[in-house]
């Protein structure tokens, strides 16, 4: 009897765990969702994601005008990510969310230096093939813009006003792959 309960205990602790694992949603996957009429949802847990790196581009490094004045710190998608690793390419739904945050501070207890302020902005670039097909490269840009809080949804950017410099200035598929040293690394084979 003894034997049986012990067995019944460890056969439903093991179905327990096989259905949460089951029903969790993996931490890696990208999930990308759109509204009926096209936007796109804000993705969640990017912050988890492959952190790719942060460049800034201060006024007062580019004659008081830079086009983007602000920290850019840059995220992939994991399964994009193990992909670029693999072939050097940047896969069919591949997800790089962009986050903008002002210079803030220029002297910490750590020096002086340009300093994180408050959140601009957030950008999303999808490669889609389907939903992007006439699009360039098949890229969609999307713009949350922070207003106390982060919009929950974005309509699709006009691909001309990011493209043009993506198009222009990118490395490899419309993607500043060599501003960011993790990507550099990623995929060593290609140099």
């Amino acid at each position: 009897m003894r034997l049986c309960v012990i067995a019944s205990i460890v056969i439903l602790t093991a179905v327990a765990g096989l259905s949460y694992l089951a029903a969790a949603p993996p931490v890696h996957m990208a999930k990308v969702e759109f509204t009926a009429d096209g936007k796109l949802k804000l993705p969640e847990g990017y912050r988890e994601w492959v952190y790719v790196g942060a460049s800034v581009t201060p006024n007062e490094l580019n004659g008081g005008t830079a086009l983007f004045p602000e920290f850019h710190s840059v995220y992939i998608d994991p399964e994009s990510f193990a992909e670029y690793q693999k072939t050097g390419e940047y896969r069919d739904g591949t997800v790089m969310v962009k986050e903008l945050a002002a210079v803030g501070g220029k002297e910490e207890s750590s020096g002086k230096g340009y300093f994180m302020g408050t959140f601009n902005s957030l950008e999303v670039s999808i490669k889609d093939s389907k939903r992007f097909k006439d699009e360039p490269g098949s890229w969609g840009y999307f713009n949350f813009e922070y207003k106390g809080s982060v919009q929950k949804e974005a309509d699709l950017h006009a691909t001309v006003s990011c493209n043009k410099c993506h198009q222009k200035n990118a490395a490899k598929d419309f993607v500043f792959s060599q501003d960011y040293p993790v990507l550099r690394a990623a995929a060593p084979h290609l140099k």
